[in-house]
């Protein structure tokens, strides 16, 4: 059994089946903030992909001293954890650039409350070594694996257009990463998009070769998302403001201590060093500015989704947009070099 096998075995996805969706467009008003000391016995639930979330605060020590609880639930994807937050399972969680769009469209419980610059190096079109597909414009009528919803569904619309393709060019196969690699491994799908750390471990595992990858053809961009209930509850918003902040600071921590961070990642996940480094090396999320500028290339590609008829119209993508913690999370934002 490859290793890419075994760690999405250790995946696992929560099952949120279906969710009841009202309005909830527009920023809240930010509830008054609360002192740490009342925070004892308050537990914030918090999701996670691949434990990279947990993983990096931990290494960090950025979970010292912590004045709250967390509680940690592991997901394969993005959209998952939007629908988790919309059901109440989940307070928070960091998502790719798509899931956000995915859940603004049918009006999820969640808000955008801040950023992180991935840069997409990780996020990748695979084939096959021996595949006949030399470059994007190849894929009309292919068949390619993707989890719908993230960040890898959002990169190959945004691909496909550049070279005058629509998804109904081509067969759009909807797969968490899981399932995705069996059906890329037996070609049983022609194409597999998909991100780091999974791009890292097929790159190293399998014969494969990238045709395209998201870096300066998306934003690149992931997103903290908080759960409306979670951002009206005094207490819970407080110490979504700690926890933003103290992942920022892990973050800088990572960026500072890279060997440092790649072994403990793959330690903490099960991957190879060499794939934790690759992956780590690269797709490191860095805190950033929750500008209008990115939220204009979400709106681009929201409207691409809707163009695509991948969803059934594009949202206004601002109105899930919460800027509450922009003044405590600005002094800690880093730029990629």
């Amino acid at each position: 059994m490859s290793r890419v096998v075994v760690v999405l075995a250790l995946i696992g996805l929560l099952a949120t089946g279906c969710v009841s969706r009202q309005d909830s467009s527009g920023a809240q008003e930010a509830p008054a903030t609360v002192a740490l000391t009342d925070l004892a016995g308050l537990t914030l639930n918090v999701g996670d992909q691949k434990g990279g979330t947990e993983a990096l605060l931990r290494a960090s020590g950025a979970l010292e001293g912590l004045p709250y609880a967390i509680n940690f639930s592991t997901f394969t994807s993005g959209p998952p954890q939007i629908e988790a937050a919309t059901a109440g399972k989940i307070d928070f969680a960091i998502t790719g650039n798509t899931p956000p769009i995915f859940g603004a469209a049918p009006n999820a419980k969640v808000k955008v409350v801040s950023a992180l610059d991935g840069g997409g190096f990780g996020d990748q079109i695979l084939v096959h070594a021996d595949s006949p597909i030399q470059r994007v414009a190849d894929l009309r009528g292919k068949s390619i694996a993707l989890a719908k919803g993230s960040s890898a569904h959002g990169h190959t619309l945004v691909q496909l257009d550049r070279v005058g393709l629509r998804a109904s060019d081509v067969k759009l196969v909807f797969l968490q990463p899981a399932d995705a690699l069996s059906a890329f491994t037996q070609r049983r799908v022609d194409v597999w998009a998909v991100w780091d750390p999974y791009t890292a471990q097929a790159e190293t595992d399998l014969a494969v070769r990238s045709i395209a990858r998201a870096t300066g053809v998306t934003n690149g961009a992931g997103f903290g998302i908080a759960s409306d209930a979670a951002l009206a509850d005094p207490k819970r918003n407080t110490a979504l403001s700690d926890l933003l902040q103290r992942y920022a600071k892990a973050v800088r921590w990572a960026d500072d201590n890279r060997e440092q961070w790649a072994k403990r990642y793959g330690e903490e996940v099960g991957l190879d060093p060499a794939v934790a480094a690759l992956a780590q090396g690269r797709s490191l999320r860095l805190p950033t500015d929750l500008s209008d500028e990115l939220i204009a290339s979400e709106q681009e590609m929201a409207d691409l989704f809707a163009e695509s008829e991948q969803i059934a119209a594009a949202p206004d993508f601002e109105r899930w947009v919460d800027r509450r913690y922009t003044d405590v999370l600005k002094p800690l934002y880093l730029t990629r070099d």
